[in-house]
């Protein structure tokens, strides 16, 4: 299934996208919350019920999938878990191309620094550094503390997209890079969240792209990732407990904005495109920060 949220008249709902149609859920139940992380929460990651309200879907709670507006598949993430140095060669075109890491670069994003699909993405007024990481993300769809490599998966629910916009010249300023990365609506995640069932275990093995403007910047597989989706869950919980509709951000291939001569940043005007294979595109538009 693609699970899709978007804005009603009522506030966010949520809908399973058919071809070109979304089925609104909230028109088979109204009492289903409209958040996706608040029905893992209830359900323990179980979609049953979902499929269930799909079969039960009469004509009138149809409707057509272009012109809605998206919100972002889980509203509101209690974690947001980032990589960083994920696939070699993006590792070797940045400062630490001579330290590879031996372990996970973890860090985390605020959920104020994200956008929807087709909303606009913000470069903010004090740097222009403003670049782009095509990355897939992962969201859990149960509890779960110290994971082993067998049943890791067994917590991931669903895989989406993510422009992990970073704002560089703030990344720099200090050894950890929360500031670049936290910017408000800097990061597009979405268009939706396709389940765990209709991808290869793990995410692993899918083409993943970067686009500006149409040009391609990156493009990779997610076969390539150093630190594979399975043995990132395993090193997370043994400290954190990941909870329904927490995010996992895997990680971006080489290609940035930033190594490039010269640097290609994002800018007002542009659309950035950031595409998953077997999951979709996320496109958003880049706006300059309001004075």
């Amino acid at each position: 299934m693609k699970i899709v949220a978007f804005q009603g008249g009522t506030g966010t709902r949520l809908g399973v996208v058919e071809n070109d149609m979304v089925i609104d859920l909230q028109e088979v139940d109204p009492k289903l919350p409209g958040d996706l992380g608040e029905v893992l929460a209830k359900t323990n990651g179980d979609l049953s019920a979902i499929k269930d309200l799909v079969g039960r879907a009469p004509s009138g709670a149809r409707r057509p999938l272009q012109g809605i507006k998206y919100a972002q598949p889980v509203g509101n993430p209690g974690k947001i878990i980032c990589l960083g140095l994920n696939y070699l060669d993006h590792v070797k075109e940045g400062p630490q191309k001579d330290n590879i890491p031996k372990f996970p670069s973890i860090f985390l994003r605020c959920a104020t620094s994200m956008a929807a699909h087709e909303q606009a993405i913000i470069r903010p007024r004090i740097s222009e550094q403003f670049d782009y990481e095509a990355e897939m993300v992962a969201v859990v769809g149960k509890k779960a503390k110290h994971l082993t490599a067998q049943n890791a998966l067994e917590c991931i629910v669903g895989y989406s997209c993510c422009n992990e916009g970073s704002v560089r010249e703030f990344q720099r300023h200090t050894t950890q890079w929360g500031m670049g990365k936290n910017f408000d609506q800097t990061g597009g995640f979405g268009p939706w969240m396709v389940t765990a069932d209709e991808l290869p275990p793990g995410g692993k093995g899918l083409k993943i792209q970067s686009r500006l403007n149409g040009t391609t910047l990156q493009n990779d597989n997610t076969e390539n990732m150093m630190f594979p989706l399975i043995e990132t869950l395993v090193y997370l919980t043994q400290g954190m407990t990941l909870m329904p509709g927490d995010i996992i951000v895997t990680g971006t291939p080489s290609g940035v904005g930033h190594p490039r001569k010269p640097p290609l940043w994002m800018k007002a005007g542009d659309v950035a495109e950031i595409e998953v294979e077997g999951i979709g595109v996320l496109r958003n538009p880049v706006e300059d920060e309001k004075a």
